[in-house]
């Protein structure tokens, strides 16, 4: 069955060059906010995202250590534009991260949404779990006596209402205990698996197998994120797309994807990515 055409046109005034497009993906080069000005009110479904934590990160083209107040005033703004094109009904996914020397950055990020946003979940993605002797994943090592691994980001999940109906059961769980399902009236062997998710990080040895991007997120978080929302074709936007895991989710569930970036490196290895998928 052939896709819908698009229903959403993203393109701004701005050279040929700076815009590209794989299937139903478009991948942007520019300011995410003169970008979402373009788009139009209520057009977009879901908005997955990491924007930069301002921790020092070595980004190409993005200076990682601006002042706190500054930062925050921005994301304000950004989320400003992202209530404006997204659904009365939609959703927005925070991923953000953080170091031991900085701990109040992560709730510093999500406070700078809550003017505009609801906080309707707070998941923990969990990188690498200990259990026993076992380890299962990857994380950052860290040289210090004073501080744990950090083994763990946030995910905050707005929305305009904290009312949204979602589709829990579509990253959900077999039950353990099977008499679980006809003693309390479930329809099937599936039940919601919570606010903790464990995605591991791949172990990689190179850049390149990082697709040359220092924090980028694996796409099994945004498909989470977009099953979660429950919507059929939706159309997803990345304000910081980077190096192209939420379009390559969308691409992978069959939605509509727009993403913004600033910086052509991360920009031009998203599009390998999506033409890989697409090959």
């Amino acid at each position: 069955m052939a896709k819908a055409a698009l229903r959403v046109d993203p393109w701004m005034q701005s050279e040929p060059s700076d815009r590209w497009s794989v299937g139903r993906q478009a991948v942007i080069l520019g300011d995410c906010l003169d970008g979402m000005r373009h788009l139009r009110a209520a057009s977009v479904d879901v908005v997955v995202t990491s924007p930069p934590y301002n921790i020092g990160v070595a980004y190409g083209s993005y200076d990682d250590r601006r002042p706190r107040e500054d930062y925050l005033a921005w994301l304000t703004e950004i989320g400003t534009e992202i209530s404006r094109v997204l659904t009365a009904g939609g959703s927005f996914f925070l991923n953000v991260g953080g170091i031991n020397s900085d701990p109040w950055i992560t709730m510093d990020v999500a406070a700078a949404f809550r003017t505009t946003f609801r906080l309707q979940n707070h998941i923990l993605w969990a990188k690498s779990l200990s259990v026993g002797e076992n380890t299962v994943g990857h994380f950052k090592p860290i040289n210090s006596r004073r501080f744990l691994n950090h083994n763990h980001e946030a995910v905050f999940h707005f929305t305009k209402t904290g009312a949204v109906e979602l589709d829990r059961l579509s990253v959900g769980v077999p039950f353990k205990d099977k008499s679980n399902i006809v003693r309390w009236g479930h329809a099937r062997d599936r039940r919601c698996a919570g606010n903790v998710w464990f995605i591991p990080y791949r172990t990689v040895r190179s850049k390149a197998q990082k697709f040359d991007h220092p924090a980028g997120f694996p796409v099994e978080l945004p498909e989470r994120c977009i099953k979660l929302h429950g919507i059929e074709d939706a159309v997803v936007l990345d304000p910081f797309l980077g190096a192209g895991s939420t379009l390559v989710a969308a691409q992978r569930l069959g939605c509509e994807g727009i993403g913004f970036e600033v910086d052509r490196t991360y920009a031009e290895a998203a599009l390998v990515r999506l033409r890989a998928e697409a090959a």
